[in-house]
């Protein structure tokens, strides 16, 4: 007798479980509101992607050709899986101090996991989230990228 009602509840469970389901599809069906689904690649040109939308780390330059980043390794030390590789020199300053500058801020797009702990413990916040998401490549070194432009230097409010 035990087993029966439990049968008939584990299916009434399951028939609910599958109306409130089939009710959320019905809305978006008769109803559809906001369209979340975009057309890709026939909009390239339009689409537009949410500002949440984690396409890979960047390093922001303003129109200066400056950025934020100031070579702690910070970003370095928390990336879980080594998807981050700080390389710096120290140099002399106009007042004749050694300070450290950025040579290459290299990115291995192919080894990063999108945990955004980089981004969160950047406490100079010069690493933000692209909206770039087209990366399939035949050679793998593509994915490789060098977040510091050619020149460009260290903010001076971010020192």
């Amino acid at each position: 007798m035990n087993s029966i009602l439990e049968y008939f509840t584990d299916l009434f469970k399951g028939i609910s479980s599958l109306w409130a389901g089939m009710r959320i599809t019905g809305k978006y069906f008769f109803s559809p509101g906001e369209i979340v689904t975009q057309q890709y690649p026939e909009n390239r040109a339009t689409l537009k992607m949410e500002d949440r939308f984690k396409g890979e780390v960047i390093m922001p330059h303003d129109e200066n050709n400056q950025h934020a980043c100031t070579g702690c390794g910070i970003c370095e030390m928390n990336c879980p899986n080594g998807s981050i590789e700080i390389i710096t020199d120290r140099v002399a300053n106009a007042e004749g101090k050694m300070e450290r500058v950025i040579d290459k801020h290299i990115y291995h797009l192919s080894m990063c996991t999108f945990c955004e702990l980089c981004i969160k413990t950047c406490p100079s916040n010069a690493l933000a989230w692209g909206q770039k998401f087209e990366h399939a490549v035949f050679d793998r070194s593509k994915l490789t990228k060098v977040l510091n432009q050619p020149g460009s230097k260290l903010r001076k409010e971010a020192k």
